[in-house]
């Protein structure tokens, strides 16, 4: 969350701040709230003061034998007391409306985040293997239906056995995404990370104290219960990205200066509704509620992390370099970043599915396949999560880093319009065989039942 001090001294640059994102947040409503409690505090402060000097008058009477005055001063005493627990009662519940009203404010901008009011206005910094295209089909068939031919994908199953947004991955479809799991956790080891396999199931409070609560609560899959008791330490809820988990790992502890930078990696399973997205992608496993990722995290000193958001950013695309599928990197602009996010890269993965008559350049669509991001101080303000420069010195917030590296069914999608051959085969990356036995080419399955037989032979 935004910094208090920084907030109230600051308001006119944290609205201008505000605006740019297009935040719908009552910035003087929380400045009113914030005074308020700050008066009942020093109001509190000045009560306990004045009590503290009519307890030691108390002594110093009793002790001149003067009874009437020191029973004056005592009933004067409980009466302070009965007032500064009125007090520290209402700057109590002062400061729960504040901390709740403060959950809802968005990360600041950098100041190098372009301005802009939503995706069209971000900017494309480079791209990424288009000099060396592979010589493609002339008619490349959708992953979706590619994947029904191969029987690599089957969503049908999927939304029988679990719903909408669900499916099975079969054969060379199941194999080839745990080859590019096991790649990537190759890979980014290779990068100096260090492997964390977390539970899936997180409790409310490290939702809240990544950002996903309560913003996107009803994204989330609850385990039991309602969705409106968002902020019971006992509910748990599916993870909707290992950044929850692995980013809580140090909640409420002190990281010394030589652990940092810390830099983890974690494959998990990911679980969203995407209620805001219904309608959208309904065909295909490119917005699905159920995928798999491998995800960086990074805890580094807070003037290192502008540096290290641009190395997270190669050590992510490394994986698509190493694939050689075409890619491009996107600043995202102000009106576009994440809630928590203080700067943030998309990298989107070129998939040559859709129209291609304009060639290359325009035809296809980008699948963004990871965002990196600089949280700065905002999550370990929200999550408790701090370090000590130097042994003597005060405890200090940390800053947090976050990249997919990468969503794997985009991934997939990918490779499979990219990889496409002119007789529906899909040759596999070379960065991949070795994971899959040296197989070249999946070349698909044949089906089983009923649904496998044409109209003819189920007559």
């Amino acid at each position: 969350m935004l910094d208090r001090t920084y907030l109230r001294e600051n308001p006119e640059a944290v609205g201008a701040a505000l605006d740019d994102r297009g935040a719908d947040v009552d910035l003087e409503a929380v400045l009113a709230l914030d005074e308020k409690w700050r008066n009942r505090k020093k109001r509190g402060d000045s009560l306990r003061h004045e009590r503290n000097e009519i307890s030691s008058r108390i002594g110093e009477l009793k002790q001149a034998g003067d009874e009437e005055a020191a029973q004056e001063a005592i009933e004067e005493s409980q009466s302070l007391k009965a007032e500064i627990e009125n007090v520290e009662e209402e700057a109590a519940a002062l400061e729960a409306e504040l901390e709740a009203a403060l959950l809802e404010f968005p990360q600041l901008p950098d100041e190098s985040v372009p301005v802009g009011a939503d995706e069209t206005d971000n900017v494309e910094r480079r791209r990424w293997g288009f000099d060396d295209l592979r010589e493609l089909p002339d008619e490349i068939t959708p992953h979706y239906d590619l994947g029904e031919e191969l029987d690599v994908i089957d969503e049908a199953r999927g939304a029988k056995t679990t719903g909408a947004g669900f499916y099975f991955l079969k054969g060379d479809g199941a194999r080839l995404e745990h080859a590019l799991i096991q790649f990537m956790l190759d890979v980014h080891r290779e990068q100096g990370y260090v492997d964390v396999l977390p539970p899936v199931p997180v409790k409310s409070t490290a939702m809240r104290g990544t950002g996903q609560f309560p913003k996107f609560v009803d994204d989330a899959y609850r385990l039991g219960g309602s969705n409106e008791d968002a902020y019971d330490d006992e509910d748990l809820w599916l993870c909707p990205t290992a950044e929850v988990s692995v980013t809580n790992m140090y909640v409420d502890e002190i990281l010394l200066d030589d652990d940092l930078p810390l830099k983890h990696q974690a494959y998990s399973p990911n679980f969203r509704r995407e209620a805001g997205e219904h309608g959208t992608e309904t065909r295909g496993i490119v917005r699905v509620h159920q995928f798999n990722k491998v995800e960086l995290v990074n805890f580094v000193r807070p003037e290192e992390s502008g540096e290290r958001l641009e190395s997270l950013v190669g050590e992510a695309e490394e994986v698509l370099r190493r694939l050689g599928l075409p890619y491009r990197i996107l600043e995202l602009c102000t009106g576009d970043l994440g809630f928590a996010s203080a700067k943030t890269y998309d990298i989107e993965a070129w998939a040559p599915g859709d129209d291609m008559e304009d060639g290359p350049e325009e035809g296809g669509r980008w699948l963004e396949v990871s965002s990196a991001s600089n949280f700065e101080a905002f999550q370990s303000r929200r999550a408790g999560l701090r370090y000590r420069p130097e042994r003597h010195e005060s405890a200090e917030y940390l800053h947090t880093l976050n990249a997919s590296g990468l969503a794997l069914p985009r991934v997939m999608v990918a490779i499979l319009e990219y990889y496409q051959n002119e007789d529906g085969t899909v040759t596999i990356p070379e960065a991949l065989r070795p994971y899959m036995g040296g197989q070249e080419v999946i070349e698909g399955h044949e089906k089983v039942g009923e649904s496998a037989l044409g109209a003819g032979e189920r007559e």
